[in-house]
């Protein structure tokens, strides 16, 4: 199986039929992936140190703490305090974490269906929603009292939604069947 460098390498010669593209400067490339967690909803300040190392196990790179702007009095919420957490992958370490979310994460998820071609905007980034943490192979079963959710967002130079589909698609994403 090939690897999404491998893939995005040869993406030029598909999609050069397929769109018209001259130059191999025309054709999608990734950009960076950007995984960020929620942490705004725990009660228990214990659970961001969990979320940190796991971020920091899946990821292979530190989280970043991501604060509030501003203070919400009803939400009990202050200028400043940490709401969630944030990686930012670029290089080998952002093609490595696409080749485990596309080939041993994604299909490890239960009742997984496809992703939504949907969530791709209009710029060529594609969002991904992922429900637990647990689906990927650095968590073990004895931490699976403390599940959370991610997204993963995945940067592109894609000038469109249509062009950023066609290079998903040849990168291995596992789309749903219309």
């Amino acid at each position: 199986m090939k690897s999404v460098r491998e893939l995005q390498k040869q993406s030029f010669e598909t999609l050069k039929k397929e769109f018209g593209f001259t130059n191999s400067m025309q054709a999608p490339r990734l950009t960076k992936v950007v995984i960020s967690v929620g942490t705004g909803s725990f009660k228990d300040k214990n659970k961001y140190k969990v979320v940190e190392t796991r971020l920091a196990k899946i990821t292979g790179q530190k989280a970043a703490p991501r604060a509030a702007k501003q203070s919400i009095a009803s939400f009990k919420l202050r200028q400043g305090d940490a709401v969630g957490y944030q990686v930012t992958l670029r290089g080998a370490h952002m093609f490595d974490f696409i080749d485990k979310l596309v080939n041993v994460a994604l299909p490890r998820t239960r009742d997984f269906r496809g992703l939504n071609p949907a969530a791709i905007d209009s710029v060529g980034n594609f969002t991904i929603g992922i429900k637990e943490h647990s689906i990927f192979p650095e968590t073990t079963d004895e931490e699976l009292k403390d599940v959370f959710g991610m997204a993963a967002t995945v940067v592109t130079t894609a000038k469109n939604k249509i062009h950023a589909k066609a290079f998903f698609e040849l990168l291995g994403f596992p789309f749903k069947k219309a």
